[in-house]
């Protein structure tokens, strides 16, 4: 009988990441017309997100499409570090910690390149559960079906044991489509709700 699987979310379940407003206020800073960030880095938020471009050269383009110094920019990736990593979860993570005997746990991620260090160094994610798997070291993110087939494999598991929990409804419905059973987050309650009827069920889910 095949053990029932959880699969999270970083971003918007296990950490929580209120807008701070940093991109408007190096807009402000730096004299550019709102929006003018977010355009100019497009193509280096989605290499970073995977992994087809590295920290150092992410620091370069950044230095460059932003005509910023070195100290300007070590500034500009700490204020995006910092909304990044937001906050821990911290009823959620307690609750999902208290799991390891009962299912297989794993982290699915759309990430950018750097982030498993810093939140394996703040939140300790890597003894939360079974497997990370994060989008800039796979080489594609939500809700590319690649991205849960890769999981599943990861940890071993099939898609029908896995109940996939995430905050972005598409990515929601690409992990049914992928033959998992998906919860969209919108609070913890709803979410240990989830899981619990997931484990009940299990025994019928691994006949």
């Amino acid at each position: 009988m095949a053990l029932p699987c959880v699969i999270l979310d970083i971003g918007g379940v296990l950490e929580i990441m209120p807008e701070t407003g940093w991109v408007q206020r190096w807009e402000q800073r730096l004299e550019l017309p709102l929006g003018t960030v977010r355009e100019r880095l497009q193509d280096v938020w989605q290499a970073g997100s995977v992994g087809s471009i590295s920290e150092r050269e992410v620091h370069a383009r950044f230095a460059a499409d932003l005509r910023l110094d070195a100290p300007q920019v070590e500034a500009f990736m700490a204020d995006l570090w910092t909304e990044y990593l937001g906050t821990p979860n911290e009823e959620f993570i307690a609750y999902v910690r208290g799991l390891r005997q009962q299912c297989k746990l794993g982290i699915l991620s759309n990430s950018f390149v750097g982030a498993r260090e810093r939140e394996t160094a703040l939140y300790h994610f890597d003894e939360l559960v079974d497997q990370i798997v994060y989008s800039h070291e796979i080489g594609v993110s939500k809700p590319d079906p690649q991205a849960f087939e890769v999981t599943c494999a990861t940890l071993g598991v099939r898609p029908e044991d896995c109940l996939f929990i995430d905050d972005v409804a598409v990515n929601i419905g690409a992990s049914r489509e992928a033959g998992m059973q998906g919860h969209l987050f919108d609070g913890n309650a709803e979410a240990i709700a989830s899981i619990a009827s997931h484990l009940d069920a299990a025994p019928s889910l691994s006949v």
